[in-house]
């Protein structure tokens, strides 16, 4: 379970089972859905139709976090339009209203179920997705189980480590609005429900046993006003404090996931210009601290463009007996320029299921990189970023206007990927070999033109939706040679690279 503080919901609802109604017969489950006089007089379809502005929004929601030719199962289908758009490679549909499962059928080339969240998943949905889903979608359905805790506790058998699951409701804000938009037969008719804010579902969601990876609102007008609706939804719904009014709130979780260190094999890349001083320091240290560990270690250096003889001492270093390594040592020559150059040919060739950066200026000491692998394997996060800007630094460590420059980019990136990052900058970093793999083949969606590598990995990691986390270590003066960063020409080009994910993560709409 998340550490952070959860409280438990009890359900005041006057259409909520008893504990021992789950297996009520259909028309006593049918009463926790839409089935009003009105909805009857015109298909769920037709609803859709009319309110078509609303569901495109939705459907931009789920094209951005929903990798396509997955398994996506959608609950809260209705007549299957939002699954068509996530253009999965093997789709399903699970109703929760058992009158409209056969006009969902009729409007959609996927299977449809009925499950009211109450009972066990049907065994045909277990039998479809027997490997697990890669994404699963609540659209609108959260405010119609009787027992949130409950049905998602029971959608546990679909999911893997890699399992998203997008859950997206009303803003309770708009109670008002939505009751007089359907008296004016502008909006769907529903049947009373949960009004639940994001913070009551990422609770939820805490409770049983699934880990939130991020919150937040949109559709700030969801009725079409041509450039005014572009407006708000684009640009106003985006800025903070006006975001949390928009009409939609979404959550995306995961289930929680250890991994036994025994099983982790870690490849620590290591790219080095200009270190011919801190080779064997690295490799000594590194040697002491397998040692002490249950996981493995391998070493990958990565060495280019270096004006003193870093590549000389890696082969003096790896070819010398008397220097334990308890572990591979490799070398290799990077191919172009620039540190995520040789990071990239690092991942090429590194053997393990986890990959580490460790900077070979050693001003991140190896000794904390335990902490990065007991974060990932305690399943408190995907991607473990390190954070230098919490204990006290070294005088020399980090000048004022670099110290000045990360404390910006950590505001304005937290902003950006709506999980928080206090330092983005810093050079060591850890993400499993499979999600690099899946980050590797989405890099064409932010392009490539990022020589540090930071940002590479940041943005590919919100995209992907890995939970983030972030280990404060101790950041060192150097002991050899001089930073590689050139603060005025380097500065810019991350403030450029801002400025480009604002139109590919957070202006998408």
């Amino acid at each position: 379970m998340s550490n952070k503080e959860v409280t438990v919901p009890v359900s005041t609802h006057s259409n909520a089972l008893k504990p021992g109604d789950a297996a009520a017969s259909p028309q006593r489950q049918n009463s926790l859905v839409p089935t009003t006089s009105a909805l009857r007089r015109r298909s769920r379809f037709s609803w859709i139709q009319k309110n078509s502005f609303y569901y495109k929004d939705l459907e931009k929601l789920f094209s951005f976090h929903v990798p396509k030719n997955g398994k996506v199962v959608e609950i809260g289908h209705g007549v299957g339009r939002l699954l068509s758009g996530c253009v999965p490679a093997q789709g399903l549909g699970i109703e929760l209203d058992l009158s409209t499962v056969e006009e969902a059928r009729s409007h959609t080339e996927y299977p449809v179920e009925y499950w009211d969240g109450t009972s066990e998943l049907p065994s045909t949905v277990l039998h479809q997705m027997s490997e697990g889903v890669d994404t699963i979608l609540l659209v609108n359905t959260v405010g119609y189980w009787s027992d949130i805790e409950v049905a998602l506790k029971k959608m546990a058998p679909l999911c893997r480590p890699h399992t998203r699951i997008i859950a997206v409701y009303y803003n309770f804000l708009w109670a008002f609005p939505f009751r007089i938009a359907q008296k004016l037969r502008l909006k769907m008719p529903q049947a009373d429900q949960n009004w639940l804010s994001a913070a009551d579902v990422a609770n939820l969601f805490r409770l049983s046993n699934y880990r939130v990876v991020k919150q937040g609102y949109r559709c700030l007008m969801p009725v079409n006003l041509g450039p005014i609706s572009w407006f708000m939804n684009r640009v106003l719904g985006n800025l903070p404090g006006l975001s949390r009014l928009g009409c939609t709130h979404f959550v995306i979780a995961r289930p929680e996931h250890k991994i036994e260190p025994k099983n982790v094999f870690a490849s620590v890349i290591i790219p080095a210009r200009n270190e011919q001083g801190n080779i064997e320091s690295a490799v000594r240290r590194m040697a002491q601290i397998a040692s002490e560990r249950k996981e493995k270690y391998e070493i990958v250096f990565v060495e280019g463009n270096s004006t003193d003889d870093t590549w000389g001492e890696i082969q003096r270093v790896i070819n010398d007996p008397s220097i334990p390594k308890p572990f591979p040592v490799r070398a290799f020559k990077q191919p172009g320029k620039g540190k995520g150059d040789a990071c990239r040919k690092g991942y090429a060739h590194a053997d393990g299921n986890l990959f580490l950066i460790l900077d070979a200026d050693l001003t991140v000491p190896p000794e904390d990189l335990p902490k990065f692998v007991d974060a990932y394997c305690d399943g408190h996060g995907e991607f473990i970023n390190g954070c230098r800007l919490v204990y006290k630094m070294e005088r020399e460590a980090m000048r004022p206007l670099n110290l000045l420059g990360n404390k910006f980019f950590s505001y304005a990136f937290t902003w950006l990927l709506g999980q928080r990052f206090k330092d983005t900058l810093c050079g060591t970093k850890v993400l499993s070999r499979d999600n690099y793999r899946r980050l590797e083949e989405g890099r064409a969606y932010f392009g490539d033109f990022d020589p540090f590598g930071d940002f590479d990995l940041i943005f590919g990691a919100s995209k992907l939706n890995l939970e983030i986390a972030e280990v404060p270590i101790r950041y060192l003066e150097r002991t050899y040679g001089q930073t590689n960063i050139s603060r005025w020409k380097h500065g810019w080009l991350l403030l450029k690279m801002c400025f480009f994910a604002l139109g590919r993560i957070k202006f998408i709409r």
